[in-house]
């Protein structure tokens, strides 16, 4: 009797995590950019000429970057790393106004799963990412940033789910 109780309990939240994260899919954006990057586990220790700039996924370094609030860029082999366990990158332009800056350390100060960092040659101020999936964005108080990350950190599309974001490497270029 105590074993279908356990089943019937683990059952139940395995529906509730699977439904949560369909939910926050349905929230995202509606002009995210969904690309083919692969399944995830393809690492490599050498440089990547990553599709995309910056990069949604591929094959990255072994080690992850760690979460949080970087003012000079990563290598973008440890940061794809970091999607792969299911972290949303939000890459900003250098000349990025300071108060905009504050607000995007803000935004990684204050959740998990979250890196940010400067991102030379950025087409719009900011740029956010996850397994697959990125959004433009016009600035740190662009409402569609909470939104993508509401819908992807930790979300369907992590290869990975449940990985760390720490424990890794904390260098800048």
């Amino acid at each position: 009797m105590g074993a279908v109780i356990v089943l019937f309990v683990g059952g139940f939240i395995a529906l509730a995590v699977v439904d949560a994260r369909q939910k926050s899919a349905s929230g995202a954006p509606d002009d995210v950019k969904t690309y083919d990057v692969g399944p995830g586990g393809k690492h490599t220790t050498g440089d990547v000429d990553y599709e995309q700039s910056p990069p949604a996924g591929g094959p990255h370094n072994p080690v992850w970057q760690n979460c949080g609030f970087y003012d000079k860029p990563v290598r973008d082999e440890y940061a794809v790393h970091s999607l792969e366990h299911g972290a949303v990158w939000i890459t900003y332009s250098p000349d990025l106004p300071q108060n905009q800056v504050n607000k995007l350390r803000d935004i990684a100060e204050s959740q998990s799963y979250l890196l940010v960092s400067p991102y030379p040659g950025l087409k719009s101020p900011v740029v956010a990412s996850a397994w697959g999936k990125q959004v433009s964005l016009d600035g740190a108080e662009d409402p569609d940033l909470e939104s993508f990350i509401q819908a992807y950190r930790q979300g369907p599309q992590t290869p990975e789910p449940g990985a760390v974001c720490t424990g890794g490497t904390s260098a800048t270029q």
